[in-house]
């Protein structure tokens, strides 16, 4: 058995939940916040046996898109100034990033 951790987006949460529960795996949704852009991520744990991890990535591949996002400057606050892009710049955002552990056991009282 595994556990993928998934950090998407909040844009892709909904539509990633209900493409995975059409598929019957089970997820747990968190609502994280990431550090670099300091916004709302959503973090999802998925327990699933070893032979549908491939499925379930797909799954989650074809439901978390990429795209382009404007960032406002953060001003450097008596940090290194040499570093700091006085204007808005486009970062690309969105995707997963997951994580795949073995798992050992699992209770469900």
């Amino acid at each position: 058995m595994k556990l993928i951790i998934a950090v998407i987006q909040d844009k892709d949460s909904n539509r990633l939940v209900d493409a995975l529960g059409s598929e019957n795996f089970k997820t747990t949704k968190l609502a994280t916040t990431g550090g670099f852009l300091k916004e709302g991520n959503t973090t999802l744990m998925i327990g699933c046996e070893d032979a549908y991890v491939d499925e379930a990535l797909e799954i989650i591949k074809a439901n978390c898109s990429h795209r382009e996002q404007m960032v406002a400057p953060i001003s450097p606050m008596g940090g290194n100034a040499d570093s700091y892009i006085p204007k808005p710049v486009k970062v690309e955002v969105g995707g997963a990033t997951c994580f795949i552990l073995p798992i050992e056991s699992f209770f469900q009282f």
